[in-house]
């Protein structure tokens, strides 16, 4: 039987709760995700990358962050690694095509995942 193909991500995809636009490209041979725009401002107030570990990087602005990188096409499914700004920790992650046009994302710390529905934007 032939392997599945990864259906296509790219596009703008709202996140968990409609918190954050993610807009999803090519990014050299790889698919990335970058914030495009803050729904919800964040609970603390910060529009900066404040839970960065690396204090260098915490004036990054949140609009434009990148928080999905690498992303490459395994099977029917997208892996690659996904930034969590309110954490400052970065996660294995798991990307797949859901239900009605939704994008199931995948953080995973060992063999824990765990998923979010991120749904289109169109």
């Amino acid at each position: 039987m032939p392997a599945q193909a990864a259906e296509n991500i790219t596009g703008q995809w709202y996140t968990k709760d409609k918190r954050a636009l993610v807009t999803i490209a090519p990014c050299g041979k790889a698919l990335c995700g970058k914030i495009a725009r803050l729904i919800e401002q964040p609970k603390s107030g910060a529009t900066t990358d404040v839970n960065n570990p690396d204090p260098v990087l915490r004036k990054r602005k949140l609009v434009g962050l990148p928080i999905l990188s690498g992303f490459v096409a395994d099977g029917a499914k997208w892996r690659g690694q996904i930034y969590d700004p309110n954490t400052g920790k970065t996660y294995r992650s798991i990307v797949s095509n859901g239900k009605a046009g939704s994008l199931n994302v995948e953080g995973c710390v060992a063999m824990f995942c765990q998923t979010q529905i991120w749904t289109s934007a169109k």
